[in-house]
């Protein structure tokens, strides 16, 4: 039976941001393999973005490639839907990839336009309890390494994807070099979590990075991976922007507490650091720390002073 051709729009979505940007990535670096200019690759700023520019953006015919890719990183969730008409009309010469900080319910206008486009929405929840682990196992296959330093990882690592996923890439790092991997010695290079400095260095992160922000992120740098940072604050942002948003609808601390999985204590500090920045400075600070993280994964920049570089940007 013949394969059916690939969707030419795809909208990933979900609690888990790290899932997200990893399937962008991947989806980018296919749909990239036959191009042949730089005109085919489209990636447009989330910020201040509508359906009418999208929509141009959409429709444009390719130049010296076989197809145009039009590339929206990061949307907002609360702003997802507005972006729905630009899909009424997607030629077969464009592929679109829309990514949104934020799970969307069946029923979202953006959701129901990639379906009417013949397109796919892929929600991606944050893995827990079996699934967490049968992912953890997938992943240090994937790295070339044993099952049982996988399940070592998963217990000294706080359940987080982007966390273990670093943590994997340095101990493959580490194997890759000749080295053994024994359970004393994985225990060594795995950082435990250090809830307590998280708390620290986001507790001064906002409006602007404090001093001791600086000096808690760079005790940090001596014992994590930079870009392991770089995702904590990411999730941070990304939680502080969703209790925004649910400040803007006038819902006191209680009531968002309820509506959100986070613990309420994490909850109620987002909710006091939200009162002291705006949307827009959090969607500034989730896009400067996307480029980050693609900078460093392209090997544009070095991963820790790219991430002072954040500090300084944030």
């Amino acid at each position: 039976m013949p394969r059916s051709a690939p969707a030419n729009v795809l909208l990933l979505h979900g609690e888990e941001p790290f899932l997200i940007e990893e399937a962008a990535r991947r989806t980018l670096e296919e749909w990239k393999k036959d191009l042949v200019s730089d005109f085919g690759f489209d990636p447009i700023d989330p910020g201040g973005l509508n359906a009418e520019r999208l929509r141009d953006a959409i429709v444009q015919l390719p130049f010296l490639d076989p197809y145009r890719i039009v590339a929206v990183r990061s949307i907002v969730a609360r702003r997802a839907d507005g972006l729905a008409p630009a899909l009424a009309e997607v030629p077969e010469t464009t592929r679109v990839l829309l990514t949104v900080n934020g799970k969307l319910a069946a029923t979202s206008r953006l959701v129901k336009a990639v379906t009417a486009a013949k397109g796919m929405a892929r929600d991606h929840p944050t893995p827990r309890a079996r699934a967490l682990q049968d992912w953890i196992r997938d992943r240090a296959r994937e790295y070339g390494l044993p099952v049982n330093v996988g399940a070592t990882v998963g217990r000294l690592v706080r359940p987080d994807v982007g966390v273990i996923d670093a943590e994997l890439r340095k101990l493959a790092g580490y194997q890759a070099t000749g080295n053994r991997l024994d359970q004393e010695t994985v225990r060594e290079l795995v950082v435990s979590d250090r809830p307590e400095q998280i708390f620290r260095l986001t507790d001064h992160l906002l409006p602007r990075p404090t001093g001791e922000a600086w000096r808690v992120a760079l005790d940090l740098l001596q014992r994590e991976q930079p870009t392991s940072i770089a995702y904590r604050l990411a999730r941070h942002l990304s939680l502080v922007l969703s209790v925004r948003a649910h400040q803007e609808r006038g819902e006191d601390l209680a009531t968002v507490q309820a509506a959100m999985r986070e613990h309420p204590f994490v909850v109620q500090k987002a909710y006091d650091a939200a009162r002291q920045t705006t949307a827009q400075r959090l969607e500034l600070g989730l896009r400067v720390l996307l480029d980050y993280e693609w900078e460093v994964k392209s090997g544009q920049i070095d991963a820790e002073w790219g991430l002072q570089g954040v500090l300084a940007r944030l």
